[in-house]
């Protein structure tokens, strides 16, 4: 059996390779079959805004799953109970968001990690991520395949990201642009210079303890500013927003042209 419980995605990040990814947010599992395709190191299964329940996490991580993409799956938030059942499911790398302090980061840590080193309740022959108890070992060798990511996403955070990323367990901080930026009190602008410099800041502190950063940037140029900052994990497109705003610039090319010719068309 192919050893599908290697993270590549971890051991991506601990190599120092920069790997670009794109957000989720149509809860579909035929569009992210799709979008698997497309050469983007890895797909982030939205479970805070999107549509997102158990089930469609689970469609869309068998969907991602034949390619050489990785799926990473953001928690609607940090529940003991609800990192053990996504955890099951089979995802492998965790986003979680709103971490704010150390003591936080250190109870995530240990909801990913079955015991003694951490919580996580033991249910392999129910679980996906075990492949029903068929990967030999899974119990012994899970807590080191496990790759979290914490997003600190205000002003608290900021404040306590050095007790954060020195974390011991924590992969990587992800940085959450339109939530830091209504903390500083710029809200609707992610990219304000203050929000930039503070994300920037933010990557450099991070990489002091010697842990991969991330951020979502959808602004190419913004983007490679984080990725020369040091920035590792950045993803450059929500599905939501690029079908939108194809499907608008599509119809605003053809739309006075089609006017022009209904007007100077005799009709029936």
């Amino acid at each position: 059996m192919k050893d599908v419980l290697h993270n590549t995605f971890k051991q991506a990040l601990k190599n120092g390779d920069v790997v670009l990814g794109m957000w989720l947010g149509l809860a579909s599992p035929y569009s992210a079959e799709l979008l698997a395709n497309t050469g983007y190191d890895w797909l982030l299964i939205d479970g805070e805004h999107a549509p997102n329940d158990v089930h469609s996490i689970l469609a869309q991580l068998q969907a991602i799953a034949p390619y050489d993409c990785q799926p990473v799956v953001r928690l609607i938030e940090g529940q003991t109970a609800l990192i053990k059942q996504v955890l099951d499911l089979g995802a492998q790398t965790v986003l979680i968001p709103m971490v704010e302090s150390a003591t936080q980061a250190a109870q995530l840590v240990a909801a990913t990690r079955y015991p003694p080193e951490g919580i996580r309740g033991v249910g392999s022959a129910l679980a996906r991520g075990s492949r029903w108890n068929q990967i030999p070992n899974y119990l012994q060798r899970a807590n080191h395949e496990i790759c979290v990511l914490l997003q600190v996403e205000s002003v608290a955070g900021l404040a306590q990201l050095d007790g954060i990323a020195a974390t011991e367990g924590v992969d990587g901080v992800f940085f959450g642009p339109s939530d830091l930026a209504a903390s500083m009190g710029y809200t609707g602008q992610p990219n304000h210079p203050d929000v930039v410099a503070a994300i920037i800041q933010g990557i450099q502190k991070t990489r002091e303890h010697q842990k991969a950063t991330g951020v979502l940037a959808t602004d190419l140029k913004l983007a490679q500013m984080y990725l020369e900052a040091g920035a590792q994990f950045v993803a450059i497109g929500v599905d939501t927003s690029m079908l939108m705003q194809s499907a608008k610039n599509t119809l605003d090319t053809i739309r006075p042209t089609a006017s022009t010719v209904t007007s100077n068309s005799s009709g029936y």
